[in-house]
């Protein structure tokens, strides 16, 4: 019985890797660490802030660090206000009315650059929990937000899927023991498939998904709605 859709923010909704590799680039490069396409999906995409400049900048102090990855996130929003949700994100969500599906947004992204992804992409109101990483014991990959996620909407882990775009994330949900799609708009499907996806779609739009979804709709009209949880 399927209840709820668990959804990543950055790389799942929205692609947004462009402009954080934009950002993470011009960023780096004022430290002399030129870096390409590779070096970003290898040891930034899907990281949290801390671990990423820990590793790439270890000479920097933990408050250092901690600016610097401030002022790298408020370059991205200044490049971010005209990025729209990836194709069939509008049809999705009014499947999951149709259904009475809850929705939760499970996200490593700062606080300061989810309220604005929320902001600019029109859906502040369309998420019946947000589940941040930096208010869990650990982000992604480990386990916790997507497990908060589920606690807070009162659900099993079998009483949801999780869409995903970044290995880490897929960790994250599948060790949650979530089912798990993987959106390929940042990282090759088969990449995703290996980090334990059980499909890897390119967006919303396709067939696989919609495939899947409807072979649930059994399931779904032999339940009644799923009453509010507590927060």
């Amino acid at each position: 019985m399927l209840t709820a859709i668990l959804f990543d923010l950055d790389g799942t909704i929205v692609n947004t890797d462009p402009v954080h590799y934009q950002a993470w680039r011009e960023m780096l490069l004022s430290y002399g660490i030129e870096i390409d396409e590779i070096f970003y999906k290898a040891r930034i995409s899907g990281r949290l802030n801390p671990e990423i400049v820990k590793d790439i900048l270890p000479q920097l102090s933990p408050e250092a660090g901690a600016l610097f990855a401030d002022e790298k996130e408020a370059l991205f929003r200044e490049k971010a206000s005209h990025l729209k949700p990836l194709e069939g994100f509008s049809e999705l969500l009014a499947w999951t009315d149709t259904h009475h599906l809850k929705r939760a947004l499970v996200t490593n992204a700062p606080r300061l650059n989810a309220e604005f992804m929320l902001e600019v992409l029109k859906i502040k109101d369309v998420f019946d929990v947000v589940v941040l990483a930096e208010d869990c014991i650990a982000g992604k990959p480990d386990p916790a937000p997507y497990e908060a996620a589920l606690h807070r909407l009162g659900i099993t882990a079998e009483q949801a899927i999780a869409l995903e775009d970044s290995p880490s994330g897929i960790r994250s949900a599948v060790s949650a023991k979530l089912r798990t799609i993987g959106i390929a708009s940042t990282h090759d499907p088969q990449v995703l498939q290996q980090n334990g996806a059980f499909m890897a779609i390119p967006d919303f739009t396709d067939l696989q998904l919609w495939t899947f979804l409807n072979s649930l709709l059994e399931d779904l009209t032999s339940t009644t709605p799923l009453q509010s949880c507590e927060s």
